[in-house]
């Protein structure tokens, strides 16, 4: 699986995102470009401490979570349409240059972190080693790049 701290995959993504314009369709799902660029940015806060999530999950919903924690960086596509957290969801109009810029800053600063030892531990999924977290950001953007044809 890639991960965004390869120097090259990281330039692949910045490079498929400028390929983006406020006119991009998506070839499924309800979110315009624009809002798909700020529900990417989500992850994103949330790996770098900008970000934290409301509530807490039950114990319960930690293991069915723990479950699925592989599906998160592994080779295996998200499939069209899934579902996603109340709080990833985007359904207020955005600026696509505004959005464009943040997710690029963001992505920029997350790739950057390629050292980094000591993450705070994801609020549902818990641990995940430097290398997963390169990955599951990757596996993310590329979904939804995807989506947009890019």
């Amino acid at each position: 699986m890639k991960s965004l701290f390869e120097p090259e995959t990281h330039q692949d993504i910045l490079n498929r995102i400028e390929k983006l314009n406020e006119n991009s369709q998506p070839k499924w799902g309800k979110m315009n470009v624009a809002q798909m660029l700020k529900h990417c940015q989500i992850p994103l806060e949330v790996a770098l401490g900008k970000r934290e999530m409301k509530g807490k999950p039950s114990f319960f919903t930690k293991m069915i979570f723990k479950l699925f924690k592989p599906m998160m960086y592994n080779d295996k596509p998200y499939k069209h349409n899934l579902g996603t957290a109340k709080e990833f969801v985007i359904t207020e109009p955005q600026v696509f240059e505004t959005e464009k810029n943040n997710t690029v800053n963001l992505l920029s600063e997350f790739a950057s972190k390629k050292d980094k030892t000591d993450w705070s531990e994801h609020p549902i999924f818990g641990h995940f080693t430097t290398e997963q977290r390169g990955q599951m950001q990757y596996k993310h953007l590329d979904h939804h790049l995807t989506q947009f044809g890019i």
